[in-house]
């Protein structure tokens, strides 16, 4: 298999060489056998991307939006989830209920490149396009008609790519074609972007940081109509596992990546 990436989109290669590389540990906390198989046929050297403070964060926010997703399954079990930048990810196959229809959305390249990898299975489909385009909204839209479903949209990975004038249409996509929605978005902050140099995988790529907030009330202050709701530092998980991890989230606790929640 060949595989040819922008430069953002080669940012998917980190989580996909840290989920298999966790997977193979003797007791993992996230287990992905597509990340072990894509990693073992490109045969990639995983080792620029996957650093200790990387994998635990990676792992870190894997759980924490596992276990938000399926939260809000419970409570809507027939959702429409759209995974936004989706890249490699798999969560569908962990958080699936049997109900749900989920969404992959991701520019033509990475699409391209995640139908060699994944098998097409029922109640999840990829959709090729940009998040800051309405050009995908009708697909998503048709099923959310068909059993006036709740929808939920993940952004993980994403804003951080992302100026804050194109987060700005990006929220006023989603929020216009789908009244009463919900987003998670990961968020990271303002020092990230000046310091990118010194994160231990993403300074291996050539993607760029365009922006980061200290809160995910700024996200919400772009768009008339978001409301943030609450947010979750990586840090909640990582200081669970490790010394290293419980130290950074001591000495650092404003640092790490966070959850936060939107509804609109």
């Amino acid at each position: 298999m060949t595989i040819a990436l922008g430069d953002v989109e080669t940012t998917a290669l980190i989580p996909v060489a840290i989920k298999a590389n966790e997977t193979l540990r003797k007791n993992p906390r996230v287990k992905d056998e597509i990340a072990v198989e894509m990693i073992k046929t490109l045969g990639i050297n995983t080792s620029p991307y996957d650093k200790f403070l990387s994998h635990e964060g990676v792992i870190a926010r894997t759980v924490m939006l596992d276990r938000m997703v399926k939260d809000f399954i419970a409570k809507n079990p027939a959702a429409v989830i759209v995974n936004m930048g989706a890249g490699f990810d798999n969560r569908f196959s962990r958080v699936d209920n049997g109900s749900i229809f989920w969404f992959d959305l991701d520019l033509p390249d990475s699409i391209e490149v995640r139908k060699k990898v994944f098998p097409k299975q029922e109640r999840e489909e990829m959709i090729s396009g940009s998040v800051l385009e309405d050009s995908w909204c009708e697909r998503v839209l048709s099923e959310i008609k068909k059993t006036n479903s709740k929808v939920l949209f993940l952004a993980e990975g994403l804003f951080m790519y992302l100026t804050f004038e194109e987060i700005k249409k990006l929220l006023s996509v989603i929020k216009t074609n789908f009244p009463g929605g919900t987003l998670i978005a990961e968020q990271n902050n303002p020092l990230m972007v000046k310091n990118q140099k010194y994160h231990d995988t993403v300074k291996n790529t050539s993607a760029v940081f365009k922006s980061g907030t200290w809160s995910g009330q700024k996200i919400a202050d772009l768009c008339e109509g978001i409301r943030f709701v609450e947010e979750h530092s990586f840090n909640e998980e990582m200081k669970k596992h490790s010394f290293r991890g419980w130290l950074f989230a001591k000495l650092l606790p404003k640092m790490n990546d966070r959850w936060a929640v939107f509804e609109f």
